[in-house]
């Protein structure tokens, strides 16, 4: 059976590469990060080897002794957690040596860079995925208004230039005010932030940096995002068409029409 290799970071996007994979008749060689990785994804996959941040050599010594030449990287890594819990192998320090910028971008071709050039080409999870990827129009919740679809422009000019200098993807606007972008704390906080300045009733926009490679860090939103949002009071979802994972995309529009949380996909 022909195998692919997963680079499982947290949230559900491993388990929906994995079971994507597998229906296309491909063993899934798993390489899981600790304290990111659900460990329940060991039963969707063929083999599930266990490292810790930073561990490049690590992950590329057991795709070759699975005889593995094209692996996806799948959900994230936070942050925070990156920084303070790293254990880099001699892999990683060949690939930090190189590096001009720590930046998320460089820093991840760079690792894709070092896997092909040791035999494993790295794809995008969306190959196998397309369907995850968030449709065009108003997809759940009420109708915008007007001050609403201003926010949404508003928030999509910011995320650009935030996308741009590579911080991050999210922007919570409310009422012309920009509360909050995302840095290294991630989608929750960053909505939380939001809603502690400015109350209920803001919104949130999510799109890719303008020089994304779409093979990884895409934006993803699921229903643990709505819980947050139910949580602060936001109230609009903007997506960019395309670019963003739906993860369990029924259940997230059914609690958003429960919620009176609207959730827009904009080109």
């Amino acid at each position: 059976m022909e195998r692919i290799g997963l680079i499982a970071g947290n949230g559900r996007l491993p388990f929906l590469f994995a079971r994507a994979a597998r229906a296309r008749g491909l063993e899934v060689v798993a390489v899981a990060h600790r304290g990111e990785t659900d460990p329940e994804l060991a039963s969707e996959v063929g083999s599930l080897t266990w490292v810790r941040v930073g561990q490049v050599d690590r992950i590329q010594k057991a795709f070759r002794q699975a005889g593995v030449t094209q692996a996806a990287m799948a959900g994230g890594i936070g942050r925070v957690r990156a920084l303070a819990e790293a254990r880099p192998d001699l892999g990683a320090v060949r690939i930090i040596s190189r590096l001009r910028s720590f930046r998320d971008d460089a820093l991840l071709r760079a690792v894709a860079a070092d896997f092909e050039s040791r035999g494993v080409t790295i794809i995008a999870p969306t190959d196998f995925l397309g369907e995850v990827l968030c449709p065009e129009g108003h997809l759940a919740g009420p109708k915008l208004h007007p001050a609403q679809e201003k926010d949404v422009a508003l928030g999509r000019e910011v995320a650009v230039l935030l996308g741009q200098a590579d911080v991050g993807q999210t922007v919570v606007v409310h009422n012309g005010h920009v509360l909050a972008l995302e840095a290294v704390e991630g989608t929750d906080e960053t909505i939380r932030r939001g809603g502690k300045l400015g109350g209920s009733g803001a919104v949130v926009v999510k799109r890719c940096k303008p020089q994304q490679d779409l093979r990884f860090d895409l934006p993803a939103v699921g229903p643990r995002t709505l819980d947050v949002m139910k949580e602060t009071g936001a109230k609009v979802l903007a997506l960019e068409v395309g670019r963003t994972v739906l993860l369990d995309a029924p259940a997230l529009f059914a609690g958003a029409e429960a919620a009176g949380i609207t959730i827009v996909g904009v080109p």
